[in-house]
């Protein structure tokens, strides 16, 4: 019985034809050597996988083949050919750098570099994972990668460019390998399958692909193990079971539950899924993916951009014209959380279900909106109506009136007064425009701040139709108790107290005077200025009102005096002769006042 080899071994590339995915390398690479323009040095890096040290052979064995192709490939059948494949060639030499990375290893090798080859024009040295090497033998490989003997050609091999000192990838011509698409991965794979006889779905062959991300070694090894797991019947459903992979229809299915809000189907989806064995974070990716496949399929231009199996791509289409896209905006924003927050839950089960639960009731929580940015999400509620707002009209200044403001020579006052020929009453609104009586007959004496202005203004706006109330005692002191009770609705008590304690006065017919016992009082009254205000216009429709607070001269304290602060004992004596009940609760519940 003959010896197995493993695919990867018994197919890999013999010459640069059979190469796959790295054309952009290989025509280079055969360009080179038939123009004589062959470099010294070369640095192949790239994913794992992808060729790079099959590439490095096949330079190896062609430029030292005898009888080349005229389009620059190997003959395969000169003595150097034969040798090459076989394993006897004296002139390649391959050193692992990942377990001889010391200077010695690196001396070794340049010692051997001072011997031309016996049969052949080039000897080739292969050194693979060179970003392995150590510091110091990186610096005793300097002098001899830089000026090599015109024999000798070096191919370093990495994954990890990022890792080679700069001084060696200043002396290297750099090829940068690229990972495999799944389509021509499949197509290699199909390859393979019709030479050994193995029979495959397409669509089997596609998830290999997909597993291998890009690694044609590592899709050579999968396909060897399902061969063996399928005894070489390799078929969708197989395959998914022998790679652990969720089926896309499970996301179909779930899709489905989701849309329609079937929210026990969906649970129950999942703990079907998790009884066969998936973990909950791989099925959050693995719909996370779906719906950025489900997003992307919206346009069927961008059909091309799924990493899916041709049967599934229709059915993508299909679901993408009936999913809302709002839909899977949203899902996706849940999804992005999820997969961030699922390390840090202690109940992982719970955590996915109570993520079904949001995408359940998905469609009841967000819209999308066309906005001039794009698409926006805006939440929905179930009785959201718009706040009624009243145009407001506008007191407008005729040209003739604005001009004696023209005469202010204070160029900030004339900027000030250009700002008045607008202004709106948010109050007390006249039904239709009324121009504001200005005399013209003497220019106005210049004013020193628009505050003046306004109040100028407000003086001469005597608006027809709305009268404003006479200012009485009697009208005073009711507009005050209904503010009390503002106070006492709002549970100010302090406040209502001193409110209750204070006396007011007219003064004229516009003003009044607040007199409270002490600075203290007025401090507490002052807090309410803005209420106040606002109070006394709209009860007396007067905007001019205003008030001043005074504090009784015969019991007055100085405000520039600091207010003396009281002990804790102290508090309680003013609030128990205040209230009576506090004093009754302490002695009741036996309280120390310190």
């Amino acid at each position: 019985m003959d010896k197995f080899i493993v695919s990867a071994r018994k197919y890999r590339p013999q010459n640069f034809n059979t190469v796959v995915g790295q054309s952009h390398i290989t025509t280079t690479l055969k360009n080179a050597i038939n123009n004589n323009q062959l470099a010294h040095a070369f640095l192949f890096c790239g994913p794992r996988g992808v060729g790079k040290t099959t590439c490095a052979r096949i330079l190896a064995k062609t430029i030292n083949c005898e009888t080349k192709t005229a389009d620059g490939e190997a003959c395969n059948t000169c003595n150097s050919c034969v040798s090459f494949d076989a394993g006897t060639s004296l002139n390649i030499h391959e050193l692992d750098a990942a377990s001889n990375n010391s200077v010695d290893d690196i001396r070794a090798l340049v010692e051997q570099v001072r011997f031309a080859p016996q049969a052949g024009e080039y000897k080739v040295y292969i050194v693979d994972e060179v970003h392995m090497l150590s510091a110091a033998a990186f610096n005793a490989f300097l002098k001899t990668l830089e000026e090599p003997p015109p024999y000798a050609i070096f191919i370093l091999a990495t994954t990890e460019k990022h890792k080679i000192l700069p001084t060696i990838l200043s002396r290297c011509q750099i090829f940068d390998f690229k990972r495999i698409t799944n389509n021509d991965t499949v197509e290699h794979l199909q390859e393979i399958c019709v030479k050994e006889n193995i029979e495959a779905e397409k669509t089997a062959l596609h998830i290999i692909a997909q597993k291998s991300e890009g690694c044609m070694r590592d899709s050579l090894s999968i396909l060897d193990k399902i061969v063996s797991f399928t005894d070489g019947h390799l078929t969708y459903a197989n395959t998914l079971e022998h790679l652990n992979i969720l089926d896309e229809d499970y996301y179909f299915k779930l899709l489905e539950y989701l849309q329609n809000q079937q929210l026990s189907d969906a649970l129950l989806l999942l703990d079907n899924i998790l009884q066969k064995g998936f973990e909950a974070d791989s099925f959050i990716e693995g719909f996370t993916e779906f719906t950025r496949n489900l997003l992307v399929s919206k346009d069927p231009k961008a059909i091309s951009l799924l990493e899916v199996a041709d049967d599934f791509k229709e059915k993508y289409l299909a679901w993408a014209q009936k999913t809302d896209t709002g839909w899977i905006l949203a899902t996706l924003n849940l999804l992005s959380e999820a997969n961030m927050g699922f390390k840090t839950a202690r109940n992982k089960k719970l955590f996915t279900e109570m993520l079904l639960i949001k995408l359940s009731y998905l469609q009841q929580a967000i819209e999308v909106q066309q906005a001039d940015s794009g698409l926006i999400k805006k939440k929905l509620t179930d009785n959201a109506k718009p706040v009624a707002f009243r145009a407001l009209p506008v007191i407008r200044l005729k040209n003739e009136q604005v001009a004696p403001l023209k005469a202010v020579k204070n160029t900030a006052v004339k900027e000030e007064a250009s700002l008045l020929v607008e202004i709106p009453e948010p109050v007390l609104l006249a039904k239709k425009e009324t121009p504001v009586n200005i005399s013209t007959t003497a220019p106005p004496a210049p004013l020193g701040s628009l505050k003046k202005l306004r109040e100028k203004i407000a003086q001469q706006n005597n608006i027809p139709g709305v009268e404003s109330i006479l200012l009485t005692q009697q009208k005073l002191q009711e507009g005050w108790n209904e503010y009390i009770e503002i106070l006492k609705k709002n549970k100010n008590h302090s406040s209502v107290t001193i409110f209750g304690m204070a006396t007011l006065n007219i003064v004229d017919d516009n003003s009044f005077e607040i007199t409270v016992e002490n600075a203290m009082q007025s401090k507490f009254v002052e807090v309410e200025r803005a209420g106040l205000i606002e109070h006394f216009t709209k009860k007396f429709r007067n905007r001019s009102l205003t008030y001043q607070l005074l504090v009784n001269k015969n019991a007055v304290v100085d405000e520039e005096q600091p207010v003396t602060t009281l002990t804790g004992k102290q508090k309680f004596l003013l609030m128990a002769d205040q209230y009576p009940n506090v004093k009754l609760l302490k002695e009741k519940l036996r309280l120390d006042i310190g």
